[in-house]
């Protein structure tokens, strides 16, 4: 990583861990991010974002100890992210005690990943937490894979940008939750299913 951008970052996860907004690249789309486990930085993203209440925020992990902190994974979950991660997929597991409900939804779960980006990864791990991993629009509109495409009324919201140049864009992070009876695909993205079924085996 260049010198430029990991100062970029640090002020970044700096903002973060003041209990900041920041848009930042992930492997596919600009995302926005606050640390999990701050509730009114939450609270201002769902309302920066004009999100429904009542829908669950998907979550970026740096590592495996980050994820462990927030969600259990075990059995083929765990199969299935030795394999895939880090990477466009986000898995749907049990929530751990203590992660806001307004991550939760209500429903006991959480999703998360360990992104392919490097530099999400890094800023998750310099922010030194999980960060909310929502893509950088308003609710319905399009993901961009450029800072000058984040919307300007969204901009205004924001208390820091990690402008790492553009994303690939393509498919979102597929969302899979791994149940009894197998692999459920909540959202059809960018792992396929040919390749989550044979990381289950």
């Amino acid at each position: 990583m260049d010198p430029e951008l990991e100062l970029r970052l640090a002020a970044a996860a700096a903002t973060l861990r003041r209990g900041g907004i920041v848009a930042y690249p992930t492997e596919t789309f600009y995302g926005l991010g606050a640390l999990a486990a701050d509730e009114r930085a939450l609270d201002r993203l769902a309302r920066a974002k004009l999100r429904p209440e009542g829908k669950p925020l998907p979550l970026l992990a740096a590592d495996r100890a980050q994820v462990d902190s927030v969600a259990v994974l075990e059995g083929p979950a765990a199969r299935v992210a030795d394999r895939l991660w880090p990477g466009p997929l986000t898995l749907v597991l049990p929530a751990r005690a203590g992660v806001h409900p307004g991550i939760t939804a209500g429903t006991g779960t959480v999703g998360i990943r360990i992104p392919g980006s490097a530099v999400a990864r890094a800023l998750a791990a310099s922010a030194g937490g999980v960060l909310v991993s929502t893509s950088a629009n308003p609710s319905g509109g399009p993901p961009p894979t450029r800072v000058d495409e984040i919307d300007p009324a969204l901009l205004r919201e924001l208390d820091g940008v990690l402008d790492a140049g553009p994303t690939p864009g393509g498919r979102p992070s597929t969302v899979v939750a791994i149940e009894a009876g197998g692999l459920r695909v909540v959202r059809a993205g960018a792992v396929s299913l040919e390749d989550l079924t044979r990381a289950c085996r």
